[in-house]
């Protein structure tokens, strides 16, 4: 599996109406490379089926993406799932974040 579609497995986990970070899906793939994390929701070949959306900065923030008009699309599809954004940060983000369960 790559490291891309270990990504997608991972974020498919996450719940509507709740969000990760870029880090902390690293941080569940044993790795620091929350960049690397970044470039695979940015190559997601099918973004509503694997909710990238639901991946933000770790300050909040909703970040880059991809798919149609980019952070407008991401800010309707977060808003739709009952996350409350002001501006271009999640309020509250940290109630909302999902942790994923430890790998053994």
């Amino acid at each position: 599996m790559t490291f891309e579609e270990k990504c997608y497995d991972l974020i498919s986990q996450i719940p509507a109406g709740s969000i990760s970070t870029y880090k902390e899906v690293a941080k569940a793939l044993n790795t620091k490379a929350y960049r690397a994390v970044g470039s695979a929701m940015a190559k997601n070949p099918n973004p509503i089926i694997v909710p990238c959306h639901r991946v933000i900065k770790s300050n909040g923030d909703v970040g880059l993406y991809s798919y149609k008009e980019g952070i407008k699309t991401k800010i309707a599809l977060l808003q739709n799932e009952g996350i409350d954004i002001e501006g271009k940060k999640v309020i509250g983000f940290k109630n909302k974040l999902f942790r994923f369960s430890p790998r053994i």
